[in-house]
């Protein structure tokens, strides 16, 4: 059997998240941080087990953001599903804009030689990012597929 320890959340970080909420003199007791230590990870694992049934019953084996905004909701947290479901639109902007930056300083970098394989890779992600908009697929990060320049079958030994 797992050790109850290991399942539970760590408790300094539960300390630290009350500690926050808390003006700053107060004091929070052992008993109190175990107490929403062991609430809070019983809270994830009830909502985790949701979106996992859901996942099961649609013959998919990864629980994403959307899963637990669905469960949240399924399980009368509307309120904490509509805060999820913001932040989890919030972090895929971000996410989508910090690829898009690194795609655009990735191709500065490689456009300085006239390389085939430079003009490849930019073409497989320009025409992956335009594959995802119109598919409307944003759940998933950009997939880079780098060309090893010394090792294709067209290039020969110096």
């Amino acid at each position: 059997m797992v050790d109850e320890q290991e399942r539970l959340l760590p408790i300094a970080n539960v300390g630290r998240m009350m500690k926050e909420i808390l003006p700053p003199s107060a004091k929070i007791s052992k008993e109190a941080k175990q107490t929403i230590q062991e609430c809070a990870t019983e809270f994830i694992s009830f909502v985790t087990g949701e979106a996992s049934d859901r996942c099961h019953k649609e013959n998919r084996k990864t629980v994403n953001g959307d899963d637990i905004c669905w469960a949240l909701s399924s399980l009368g947290f509307d309120n904490y599903a509509e805060a999820m479901a913001r932040y989890l639109h919030k972090y895929r902007e971000y996410d989508r804009e910090t690829n898009r930056n690194n795609c655009k300083n990735q191709t500065l970098a490689t456009t300085s030689g006239d390389n085939k394989d430079d003009e490849e890779l930019h073409f497989r992600i320009e025409e992956r990012q335009v594959r995802q908009v119109e598919t409307h697929q944003s759940l998933a990060p950009l997939e880079f597929q780098f060309i090893d320049k010394g090792k294709s079958s067209t290039s020969e030994p110096a």
